[in-house]
């Protein structure tokens, strides 16, 4: 059986009630709201939303915009970023329990939105995640597990830390190319984005 995906730019005209509702309830604060999680780019020289659905159902989000403070034509991506219907992934909703699933991608986030990502910012930018030590999310294990065992593997590059946002962050920089080969190496079977 397939699974089919859309990542769609966000708009208005999306009834994102549950999502909201949903994010709200699992302590994603970066994605409770359109105030929260899309206007918040507002002052952003460029900047895009997308939403993640299945079965016309919004289950995820995930953000990219401009990143003057790491130079011309550079892109912070993975903002924003979250998957609220866990129960749509392929290893049955467990999450990444495992070296090899996080190695391998096996992923809402490494699958079709870091993709999606590279597409928008184009293959040749400087693109770049931030990750803090924060509870937000899941972003400490972003930071501590998911991001330096990607980095061993030479997918991102640690660059500096800077404060940003209201808090000290870590800067990676995403090796796209290196990323896309690996990747395809491990792209799902059954699962189609649109």
């Amino acid at each position: 059986m397939t699974n089919y995906y859309k990542l769609k730019p966000f708009s208005t005209d999306f009834d994102l009630t549950d999502f909201y509702a949903e994010a709200e309830r699992k302590g994603y604060v970066n994605n409770v709201s359109q105030k929260a999680m899309v206007d918040c780019f507002a002052n952003e020289e460029k900047s895009q939303v997308w939403i993640l659905f299945k079965d016309d159902k919004a289950i995820g989000s995930v953000a990219a915009h401009s990143f003057p403070e790491m130079g011309e034509n550079s892109f912070r991506i993975m903002s924003r970023t979250c998957a609220i219907d866990t129960g749509s992934r392929p290893n049955n909703g467990t999450g990444l329990n495992t070296r090899t699933d996080l190695l391998t991608h096996q992923d809402i986030s490494s699958q079709f939105y870091i993709p999606k990502c590279i597409e928008w910012c184009g293959v040749d930018s400087d693109m770049y995640i931030t990750s803090n030590a924060l509870e937000g999310g899941s972003q400490r294990r972003v930071h501590t597990v998911w991001l330096p065992m990607l980095a061993k593997q030479g997918e991102f590059t640690k660059v500096k830390e800077i404060f940003y946002r209201g808090t000290t962050q870590t800067v990676w920089k995403l090796n796209a190319s290196v990323y896309l080969d690996h990747l395809a190496e491990h792209k799902w079977e059954g699962h189609v984005l649109l």
